[in-house]
């Protein structure tokens, strides 16, 4: 019986020699699934601001940070393990949840900075950052009445 998760292999010719899932299969076996202290981002353009949406699954808003300096934003969230407290004897099968520090960030050109709004739903954090509004032009021609 084993308890490693199910990868499904075509019996197709472009499976025998994939050079990128070569190149996958070594990377998780290096580094795990996880991929660099990562986790994933949708960006998104309407006509008035950038939506920002990140999956944090398993998190709480409270081991979440998300700050802005020199132009850019960073969103950092920490895990703690439990099952290290509450196992000690080892009886994991397999643990693949991941824990420990994770962070992006993102450059803010033509975001007003002190308008983003943050909200944190069902493990997705949703950043609404507006576009900076273009400058009204500082001179005008008067008509003579």
């Amino acid at each position: 019986m084993s308890l490693i998760p199910y990868r499904r292999n075509n019996n197709t010719i472009a499976s025998y020699y994939n050079p990128f899932r070569m190149m996958e299969q070594m990377e998780r076996e290096l580094f795990g699934d996880q991929r660099s202290g990562s986790f994933s981002t949708d960006i998104r353009e309407t006509d008035t601001a950038y939506v920002l949406e990140a999956d944090l699954p398993g998190f709480k808003k409270e081991d979440i940070n998300i700050d802005i300096s020199d132009n850019t934003l960073t969103i950092r969230a920490e895990r703690h393990s439990e099952h290290e407290e509450k196992d000690k004897q080892g009886n994991y099968i397999r643990c693949e949840r991941s824990y420990g520090n994770f962070s992006r960030s993102f450059g803010l050109d033509g975001v007003d900075t002190e308008a983003i709004k943050a909200g944190f739903d069902n493990g997705v954090l949703t950043l609404t950052m507006p576009k900076l509004t273009a400058p009204q032009p500082s001179s005008r021609r008067l008509e003579i009445e």
